[in-house]
């Protein structure tokens, strides 16, 4: 039988990392909405210590689909929902509901229109109070925080030139306009960042 798992090298070396964040800043319970879940690796692992949630991976590439699937199939984790197909720049997304939205290692590989999307549905989807989570490298008052993300910004945009890594400003601009709060920004191991959004109660609604 075909083995569908991909694997990303990089998430042995960052779940770790990610998981201490997210025990922080998910609620108790309810649906926390992975945006781009990729391989799966990080939905089943985060699903496997963090029991009292339910997990809802989404990706829009199909091979990431039957990954994701066949991760949580091996994992026997009862608390890992069926991937959808989710692009996040091309609404409605098919999510009924969700406690918290995870995004890692998206927004540097998607175009600029990802990560509108990303706000825009993160805050029709998301109750007040409600976090909406990144991970990735970024830059800060438009620079680089380290050569390597300078480095890597220049492969990314040699790839495709709609990728590359971004500016903190500016995500976080577009966050404000769609109704959430200041980030609050935790520097991670390898130059990265986790920065973490809240539904504005003020505004959500």
């Amino acid at each position: 039988m075909t083995d569908h798992r991909l694997y990303a090298p990089a998430v042995a070396r960052n779940r770790e990392p990610i998981l201490d964040v997210l025990r922080a800043v998910l609620p108790a319970h309810g649906t926390v909405l992975e945006i781009a879940s990729g391989t799966g690796e990080h939905v089943v692992h985060f699903a496997r210590h963090l029991p009292h949630l339910t997990f809802q991976p989404s990706d829009p590439d199909q091979d990431a689909l039957h990954s994701i699937a066949a991760w949580s199939a091996e994992s026997v984790c009862g608390n890992i929902l069926p991937p959808v197909l989710l692009d996040a720049a091309a609404p409605p997304w098919p999510v009924a509901a969700a406690q918290a939205i995870i995004c890692i290692n998206m927004i540097h590989i998607s175009p600029w229109a990802a990560t509108v999307g990303l706000m825009r549905g993160a805050a029709a989807l998301l109750p007040a109070g409600a976090p909406l989570y990144l991970y990735g490298p970024y830059r800060q008052g438009g620079a680089h925080t380290a050569p390597s993300n300078q480095a890597f910004d220049d492969s990314l945009r040699a790839r495709d030139p709609r990728w590359g890594v971004r500016d903190l400003g500016d995500v976080a601009g577009l966050a404000a306009d769609a109704g959430f709060g200041a980030p609050t920004v935790i520097q991670m191991p390898a130059n990265n960042l986790s920065m973490f959004f809240v539904r504005d109660i003020a505004r959500a609604g």
